[in-house]
């Protein structure tokens, strides 16, 4: 079965329903544009009136909107019932997307205590951190999910690395047939431990997500509490060593103020290690706990601002108009699935959640040419769209991609092309990427290719249900459940229910571990 026409009210103003950030409860509220600005306003009877940019360019809000596509969810819900989003999480019967990527968290300790950080062990008062067994049941729960067993899955934590399993953790994963096995880290393990590294390497680990919060020392001094720099360079260094190697990918989180403009210095160490770095994810900052107005004004960064600031730090080299939706894929993955007769996950999440763009770099000149600048996505992809919907109606899968492969040389134009390039090259590279021979492939061009993206978690400020229903970032949970991301850690904040429900005493922690790491 395809995606479907979206059922997000579209245009602006419009209707939200989101949460009261003081009460929780659900409340109505309407997205405006106000000097330019897409702008949440929201009414509790109890505590009040909230307005909150949720992203920094109304128009830029507005063209995201056309891509947006509804899922078809779970076949197997746990919940199949569920009445109220996103009171009923499990995965339920509302919920609209499948997991494209789950988070299971090994530990809330971490070998740092970063000043800006709640979710640790130390100001949990508790230390959660599920044993081997426990862990493979929640692996063993993605993998069943229909109609699309989760195909990637991220450690994360706390700091994930020093749970005293980890790298039995990475292997079991990569046996049970996920395709992307990654973890979210700040690093200090593998900069420190080369054969540490090795061992995760080996034991099928695919994508490092290094915490990467700028080119300026003063930055990790701020928010991280000390200096990083050394370390997350030398984690590309350690990777560097390896062959094969994981990949990694930046993950600077952003504050206004604090290093919004670091955002294309960071690209730019992406390019200049692209050996090792395949992409960059930016994350805005989302607020926990209760914060001022005038703080979060002064604070609050948006997808829309990383495209204005790339735009403008880099010169125009990549501009607000070379971005688009996480949904827009949704045409590639729905036309791919009909001609090979195979289910593959559909990143249906809501339009606003997440940008993304691919840049391609001269491996000798070191040119950027951003794909728009020589591919025609907005036609392609509806016309790709059309392709699949035609198809599923038909048995042709020849004639299918036969058609495919004229509406991709149709919409590749020449014109624009990074020196070396061609569409029979492209092609090549698109095929490529699909599969494990994509490194291999793509050493033999004259050129490279960068994927920048970000990715806005929600908070109780800037809440849509619309928004939860749709997410494909999930958490999976000792009890059995998966649950949104957002749900997970903002709104109703399932992570307090669960980490309480399956953790020690730090004081019961420390008298049988005597660990250092709380």
């Amino acid at each position: 079965m395809l995606t479907k026409s979206s059922s997000i009210p579209v245009g602006l103003p419009k209707k939200v329903t989101s949460i009261c950030p003081e009460c929780g409860k659900l409340i109505d509220g309407q997205i405006v544009n106000e000097k330019g600005m897409a702008v949440m306003k929201k009414n509790c009877s109890e505590h009040g009136d909230f307005s909150e940019v949720v992203w920094s360019d109304a128009e830029m809000f507005l063209r995201m909107e056309k891509w947006a596509r509804d899922g078809v969810g779970v076949e197997n819900p746990a919940i199949p019932e569920a009445k109220e989003c996103p009171f009923d999480c499990g995965l339920c019967n509302l919920h609209l997307s499948h997991t494209a990527l789950a988070n299971v968290d090994l530990t809330n300790r971490c070998n740092m205590k970063c000043p800006i950080c709640f979710a640790n062990a130390n100001a949990a008062g508790y230390v959660f951190e599920p044993d081997f067994d426990t862990i493979v049941d929640m692996l063993r729960l993605l993998r069943e999910e229909r109609p699309v067993p989760t195909p990637a899955v991220q450690f994360s934590g706390g700091e994930p690395t020093i749970h005293p399993e980890f790298v039995k953790v990475i292997r079991k994963a990569s046996e049970m047939g996920f395709a992307q096995v990654q973890v979210a880290t700040n690093g200090i393990r593998f900069a420190n431990e080369p054969d540490f590294l090795r061992a995760a390497s080996e034991a099928g680990l695919n994508t490092i997500y290094l915490q990467f919060d700028g080119m300026r020392e003063e930055i990790y001094i701020a928010a991280r509490g000390r200096p990083l720099l050394e370390v997350k360079n030398k984690v590309i260094e350690n990777l560097r060593k390896l062959d094969p190697h994981p990949s990694a990918v930046l993950v600077p989180t952003l504050v206004k103020g604090i290093n919004d403009d670091q955002v294309w210095p960071i690209v730019q160490f992406a390019l200049q290690n692209m050996d090792v770095i395949r992409g960059v994810n930016f994350q805005p900052v989302a607020f926990s706990g209760r914060i001022s107005q005038e703080e979060r004004s002064s604070q609050r960064y948006t997808l829309s601002d990383i495209a204005i600031d790339i735009e403008r730090q880099s010169k125009n080299a990549i501009s607000k108009d070379d971005w688009y939706p996480v949904p827009s894929v949704t045409a590639i993955s729905d036309l791919v699935g009909v001609i090979v007769g195979k289910k593959f996950v559909t990143f249906t999440t809501h339009p606003h959640c997440g940008i993304a763009t691919y840049v391609f770099i001269d491996n000798k000149t070191k040119e950027i040419t951003p794909i728009t600048r020589f591919v025609d996505v907005d036609n392609l992809f509806k016309e790709m769209r059309e392709l699949a919907e035609w198809s599923e109606e038909r048995s042709g899968k020849l004639m299918t991609k036969m058609k495919a492969l004229k509406l991709l040389r149709k919409y590749i134009h020449k014109e624009g092309m990074p020196r070396g390039m061609s569409r029979t090259k492209f092609l090549k590279m698109l095929t490529a990427v699909f599969s494990d021979e994509s490194k291999k492939a793509l050493a033999s061009f004259s050129w490279n290719m960068l994927f920048i993206g970000g990715m806005h978690f929600q908070d109780a400020y800037n809440y849509d249900v619309d928004r939860v229903m749709r997410c494909c970032i999930h958490y999976t949970t000792p009890d059995g459940r998966i649950i949104p991301f957002c749900a997970y850690n903002s709104g109703p904040v399932y992570r307090e229910e669960i980490e309480k429900k399956f953790s020690v005493s730090l004081e019961q922690w420390r008298r049988e571990k005597g660990d250092e790491f709380t």
